[in-house]
């Protein structure tokens, strides 16, 4: 297994946030065949990322958060998903879902979610929408969504729906003991300790100030960050965990061939492997770069208070596709290179399957790569981005 103590040479840690994900970093790795195991994240685990304020990567300040900006943002998810893919993702979906809710939703319900230095931990859905029907005050929230990640160490969901009378997409931030989790749920090949189970809400009532707008990017708390809105959020979150599981697949195949090299039968004596290797560490280093170039410009235009352009959320969109598909290629490439060890359980095994999972995420949608093809070509003119397809102006 990869030395995880030399780990520094291979990440910035930009903030204090990612100079103590380095140091968790042999605890996180040491349970994750745990997590893998039992569909969940070790109890030790949960408990160092609230002890060290990981969640609050995204959070605003005013509320006791770290509001990181998005290339401190890929730095310390991708120390995380470099120690555990899992952790990694349920730190990116728990962070997105708490920064929203306390950068967006009314002030009501931030004081009281976030009173007295405490702070909630959110999970849920925010792809699969249910119903909301407007009553007094609130909403009625009816629905059913997938792929929870996180939701069985949180205390509150974060749900899409769409309001009935009018059509307008929300997110619903709901107590976890109004949802009903199906624990059984959660039978995947990959990312298993996300524990992403499935839940229903069925008519419960959410105040006014406990939902917010899914497309909003003017933030009543909070700064620069925010104004990139949830889905800036989610590409900046699945780019930084792409970055990090790429480097430990490459890493992991380096440490076994060094291991095997002089051996009889060891391929790491052979042009084609190392000529292979050299392609699949051309290609992540390529996507990773793309990554941090876009994210440098963007963090640019935000700090400086302008709205992104319609090129600049092209790229960022563009960038996430790429570097997920770099590592889908590093992830095979990497076990047809390990031989019978990449077959056997262990991390190479492991990380294989969480990327497998991980790729299958809608971010990284054909339709996403059809569209950004559309507005680089510039046939997209009098469009914009609304999540992951252009659209009329």
């Amino acid at each position: 297994m990869t030395d995880i103590g030399t780990l520094g040479a291979r990440f910035p840690t930009s903030s204090a946030l990612a100079q103590r994900a380095e140091k968790l970093v042999p605890l996180l790795d040491q349970h994750a065949h745990y997590a893998d195991q039992e569909g969940r994240l070790a109890e030790d685990v949960v408990d160092a990322l609230r002890r060290h304020g990981m969640l609050l990567m995204w959070t605003p300040k005013e509320l006791g958060g770290f509001e990181l900006d998005p290339v401190q943002s890929l730095d310390l998810l991708a120390i995380t998903a470099y120690a555990d893919a899992s952790v990694g993702w349920v730190l990116m979906a728990a962070s997105l879902a708490i920064g929203t809710a306390g950068s967006y939703l009314g002030e009501s319900a931030a004081s009281e979610l976030f009173a007295g230095g405490k702070y909630p931990v959110i999970a849920g859905q925010g792809t699969r929408p249910g119903t909301a029907r407007r009553v007094d005050g609130g909403y009625m929230l009816t629905g059913s969504w997938s792929f929870g990640s996180g939701l069985l160490h949180s205390t509150h969901t974060h749900s899409l729906a769409i309001i009935a009378e009018t059509g307008e997409a929300r997110i619903f931030v709901t107590p976890i003991e109004q949802a009903n989790l199906q624990l059984d749920s959660w039978n995947v090949m990959g990312l298993r300790g996300t524990g992403s189970v499935d839940y229903t809400i069925n008519g419960v009532f959410v105040p006014d100030a406990y939902t917010h707008g899914a497309f909003v990017t003017e933030p009543m708390r909070g700064g620069a960050i925010f104004r990139s809105g949830i889905m800036g959020l989610a590409e900046i979150a699945h780019s930084g965990w792409a970055v990090g599981v790429g480097r430990r697949l490459l890493d992991e195949l380096a440490t076994l061939i060094v291991h095997k090299a002089g051996r009889p039968g060891s391929l790491s004596g052979s042009d084609s492997f190392q000529e292979k290797y050299a392609r699949l560490e051309a290609s992540y280093r390529a996507g990773r770069a793309l990554v941090y170039e876009t994210w440098t410009d963007v963090t640019k235009t935000i700090t400086g208070g302008s709205p992104l352009s319609v090129r600049q959320h092209t790229m960022i969109r563009l960038a996430l596709g790429h570097i997920t598909q770099a590592l889908a290629d590093v992830a095979n490439g990497v076990y047809l290179l390990s031989g019978t060890t990449g077959l056997r359980r262990g991390v190479i095994e492991r990380l294989v399957r969480d990327v497998h999972a991980g790729t299958q995420h809608i971010t990284s949608a054909p339709g996403m790569w059809q569209a950004a093809g559309r507005e680089l070509a510039g046939l997209a003119r009098g469009k914009h981005w609304v999540l992951l397809d252009l659209v009329d102006d």
